[in-house]
Order: C-alpha cells, then structure tokens, then sequence
C-alpha cells in the first residue's frame, strides 16, 4: 500500500504544486496507477514519473515542516474524537466539525434542521 502520509499531506498541500506534479500525485495516489501506467498515459518514461514523484513528496514534507497544517489537522481531529467519546452528547458536532476540518460536508439532522 502507498504511503498514506503522502497521500493526507497531498489532501492539505496539493494545490501548492505544480499542475504537472499535482497531476502525478494525484494519479498515483487517488487513482492507484503504477510508475508505468502514468509514464504511458504522460507519454514519459517510468524514471521521468519516479523523479516527479521524489520532488513532489520533498515539496510537500518541506511544506508540513515550515507549515505544520497536516499535524495540527491531526490533533484537532484526535482532540474531537476524545471529546465525542467522553461526551456522547457532544458527538455529533465533533463528527460536522471533523468532516469540516477535511474539508468535506457532513449534513446532519440538527444541521438540515436549521436550514
């Protein structure tokens, strides 16, 4: 399995890359292609991709060193997850303050209720 460090600081820092690099990334680690599948399909060789991937996972371990925006998403994430767990009340808007952080929409029954 790729490494899904790589894959969650892509989620935070994949936007910062070049179109070429983002495009490698993501078809390597959002749609599972080999080194060989994207050199075909980017009309490069295997190498080419290998390389582009190497800068790529640089760029972004240089980003979460100087920005630290993966690992604070990780905290606050872990933070929710022990306060849902000790205050079951409290559950269901650190799972919409979770799915905020990720970036995604977690519609809920009091959330559609207020709408």
């Amino acid at each position: 399995m790729k490494d899904l460090r790589y894959l969650r600081l892509f989620d935070v820092y994949g936007q910062l890359l070049t179109g070429h690099r983002r495009e490698v990334c993501e078809l390597y680690y959002l749609y599972d292609l080999s080194l060989t599948e994207i050199a075909e399909q980017q009309g490069t060789t295997k190498q080419s991709v290998s390389d582009t991937l190497a800068k790529s996972r640089a760029l972004l371990d240089g980003y979460e060193q100087k920005l630290h925006f993966s690992a604070r998403m990780q905290a606050a994430e872990a933070g929710l997850a022990a306060l849902a767990k000790q205050f079951p009340a409290c559950a269901e808007a650190a799972n919409v303050i979770s799915a905020a952080l990720r970036g995604g929409e977690e519609k809920t029954d009091a959330a559609s209720d207020e709408n």
